[in-house]
C-alpha cells in the first residue's frame, strides 16, 4: 500500500485525487494534506481517511482550534506547515496540487527526501525546473506529471521514444477562442472563467484564457521530457478529446484520445505509470478527422513566445513569468485592470529584469517576492 501526503487537498485536483484514492482503498492510504484557507474540508476528509496524522492549513490563529477537536492529529500552518506535514506524515509518495509559487518548496523538499512526488503544481518546474532536473539526475526521488497534456506526453514516449520530430501540446483556447484580440479588451472575470471542456480553479481558467496556461506546459515539457523549446509546439482541439501527440521523423503521429477528465492523469502518476492505458497512431494528421487539430496563431496569443524566452534564457526569468502572471491575474479577478494587461505587465517584467543565472531557491524566492511588488507598483502607478 502506497502512503500519501495531499497538499491542496480542498481545490480541483486535491478533490478529485481524493475520489481516485477512495475507489482504490486496499493501494493507497491518506497519512497527511494541507486545506490553505477551506478548514471546513477537514472534518469530512478525516472521516474518508482516519489515517491521517497531519494536517497543515494557513491560518496560526487557528491551530488551537483544530489541535484541541483532532488532539490524535498534528497541526501545522503557514507555508512551512507544508514542509512539515510532508515530514511529519511520514508519507511516500507527495501529491502537490498546490497552486502558485507556495508549491515550488515542498516539491524540492519532497524530492531531497527521496520521496515520490505526483506534481499538478505547475509552478514548481516553470520557476525551480533547473534545481529540480538536478535533484532527480543525482537519484533524489521521482516525479510523474498529473497535468493532462505530460501524461498523455508520457504514455506516448514510453512506447516510442525514438526519431521524434515533435512535441505536440493540445489547447483548447480557452473562454475566448473565438474572439479576436480587439472583442478582448472588454471582457469581462466573469466571461474568462466560462471555460468550454475543463472545470478548474480560477486562476488556471484565467491562465487557459490567456494562454499563460499552455506557455506554462510547454515549459514543463521541457523539464520532464528533456526536449529544446522548438521541439515542443502548441496545436488547437477545441473539444479537448486529443490530450496530446508526438509526432516522429516519418510524419506518423501517436497521441492519447478520451474525454476532459483529470482523474485518468491523476490515477496514472499515483501508480506511477504502472496502468494499462492506450495510444492512438495514425500514419498523417489529416487521419485524424473525428477531433480535428488546427494550427495555433501565435498572433492572437503572443504570450506563448515567453514559455520558449524561458526555456533559452532559464535562470530567474521563469520565476518573473510566473509571478508576474499570478499577481497580474488576481488583479485582473478584483477588476484592477482589463484582461489583455495581464500578457502586458507579464512582458514588462520579463523585459526589465536582470536574470541570474542557476539561482539557488532563496534567490527564486526574492526574485519572486521582487516581481510581485514591482506588478502591484505598476498597477498603481498606470491606474488601469
Amino acid at each position: 500500500m502506497m502512503t500519501v501526503c495531499l497538499l491542496g487537498a480542498s481545490g480541483s485536483i486535491g478533490f478529485q485525487t481524493i475520489d481516485v484514492m477512495l475507489k482504490n482503498p486496499l493501494d493507497f492510504q491518506l497519512l497527511g494534506f494541507s486545506v490553505g484557507q477551506r478548514t471546513r474540508k477537514i472534518s469530512r476528509i478525516i472521516k474518508l481517511f482516519p489515517s491521517v496524522k497531519a494536517i497543515s492549513i494557513k491560518n496560526k490563529e487557528r491551530l488551537s482550534y483544530y489541535q484541541k477537536r483532532y488532539p490524535e492529529i498534528t497541526f501545522f500552518s503557514g507555508d512551512e506547515g507544508l514542509i512539515n506535514v510532508v515530514r511529519e506524515s511520514g508519507a511516500k509518495m507527495v501529491v502537490n496540487a498546490l497552486v502558485g509559487f507556495v508549491g515550488l518548496r515542498p516539491t524540492i523538499y519532497a524530492l531531497e527526501n527521496d520521496k515520490i512526488v505526483c506534481l499538478s503544481n505547475k509552478e514548481s518546474l516553470v520557476v525551480g525546473g533547473e534545481i529540480i532536473v538536478n535533484l532527480l539526475k543525482k537519484g533524489k526521488g521521482k516525479l510523474y506529471p498529473i497535468d493532462s497534456e505530460h501524461v498523455a506526453i508520457a504514455k506516448c514516449l514510453t512506447i516510442d521514444s525514438r526519431n521524434v520530430d515533435q512535441i505536440l501540446i493540445t489547447a483548447s483556447g480557452g473562454a475566448f477562442r473565438n474572439l479576436s484580440r480587439e472583442q478582448l479588451k472588454d471582457v469581462t472575470p466573469e466571461q474568462a472563467l466560462l471555460h468550454p471542456n475543463w472545470k478548474m480553479g480560477k486562476k488556471i481558467t484565467i491562465d487557459s484564457a490567456t494562454m499563460v496556461n499552455k506557455a506554462f506546459e510547454i515549459i514543463e515539457a521541457h523539464y520532464l521530457f528533456g526536449f529544446k523549446g522548438d521541439k515542443i509546439s502548441p496545436i488547437i482541439n477545441l473539444d479537448s478529446h486529443v490530450h496530446s501527440l508526438v509526432r516522429y521523423n516519418d510524419g506518423s503521429l501517436r497521441m492519447e484520445v478520451g474525454k476532459p477528465d483529470m482523474r485518468k492523469p491523476i490515477k496514472y502518476a499515483l501508480y506511477q505509470g504502472l496502468i494499462p492505458f492506450q495510444t492512438v497512431v495514425v500514419s498523417d494528421i489529416s487521419q485524424i478527422k473525428k477531433y480535428p487539430l488546427s494550427p495555433f496563431d501565435k498572433n492572437r496569443f503572443p504570450i506563448i513566445d515567453a514559455a520558449y524566452r524561458v526555456i533559452e534564457e532559464k535562470g530567474t526569468l521563469g520565476a518573473v513569468f510566473n509571478a508576474s502572471n499570478e499577481e497580474a491575474v488576481y488583479a485582473f479577478l478584483n477588476r484592477e485592470i482589463p484582461f489583455l494587461k495581464i500578457e502586458e505587465i507579464v512582458n514588462r517584467c520579463l523585459d526589465e529584469h536582470q536574470n541570474v543565472k542557476k539561482p539557488t531557491y532563496e534567490i527564486l524566492e526574492e526574485v519572486d517576492l521582487s516581481t510581485r511588488l514591482k506588478v502591484r507598483q505598476i498597477i498603481k502607478e498606470e491606474s488601469y
